[in-house]
């Protein structure tokens, strides 16, 4: 018998809101601001120490600021390394909730209860109301949900496990069966990929993108993108 998965969307009275996104670009952020039914007063991006690339995901200055216009509000990001990683984040999460008059946050973990604590310890020092609207939903019907509510994602880095071939595939159906297939979380929650937004029902316009190389940086595969402009 086929197993069905559900969604359970959180629906947020959103009125009196300034609302920070933390942004990493990927699909997971975009969907969390999604359930916030609101779009955010600003979005916010760690890049690396030499502030060409996003953590993780590797995405360029280029691209966030396009997925910003996209949203329609302004791309905020700090450089840092992982040892000064959270004073840095703390001040700048304090200076954008006073320039913007934030009220709260939107996080888009799902159940590593770590990130939870990290997030909810820095919203409290910036005095805002931290919300993770995808928190502990089923991961596979989160996917399907991403899919069926009109997001459009790629995968841009990735591990071993997955290997250079998955580099700048969308995430679908097909792509869902293949990730669990290589025993890999569909979500990537554990880090296994991550993902870059090209267009969504919070975008304006889609993004344009052209892949490039194919790089390796211990043990971890990334795929260079280039923002076609319009």
């Amino acid at each position: 018998m086929k197993k069905l998965y559900a969604f359970v969307p959180v629906h947020y009275v959103t009125l009196l809101m300034n609302l920070l996104c933390s942004w990493s670009g990927g699909k997971d952020s975009c969907f969390a601001l999604m359930q916030m039914n609101q779009r955010p007063t600003v979005i916010f991006t760690t890049l690396n120490e030499w502030g060409d690339r996003s953590r993780s995901h590797g995405l360029s200055p280029a691209i966030l600021e396009a997925q910003a216009k996209a949203i329609g509000c302004p791309s905020v990001t700090i450089s840092t390394s992982w040892e000064n990683y959270t004073e840095k984040y703390i001040a700048r999460l304090k200076s954008l909730t006073e320039e913007y008059q934030l009220t709260d946050a939107v996080f888009g973990d799902i159940d590593l209860q770590p990130h939870r604590e990290w997030e909810e310890k820095v919203c409290a020092e910036a005095q805002l109301n931290c919300h993770l609207p995808l928190w502990q939903q089923d991961r596979k019907a989160l996917v399907f949900a991403m899919i069926s509510a009109g997001i459009k994602t790629m995968i841009v880095s990735c591990n071993d496990t997955l290997g250079a071939s998955f580099l700048g595939r969308i995430i679908d159906a097909k792509t869902v069966e293949d990730l669990e297939q290589k025993g890999v979380d569909v979500c990537g929650e554990n880090g296994e990929f991550h993902t870059v937004v090209l267009d969504c029902p919070l975008f304006q316009q889609s993004i344009e993108v052209t892949q490039g190389e194919k790089l390796v940086h211990n043990n971890y595969h990334f795929l260079e993108l280039s923002l076609v402009e319009c």
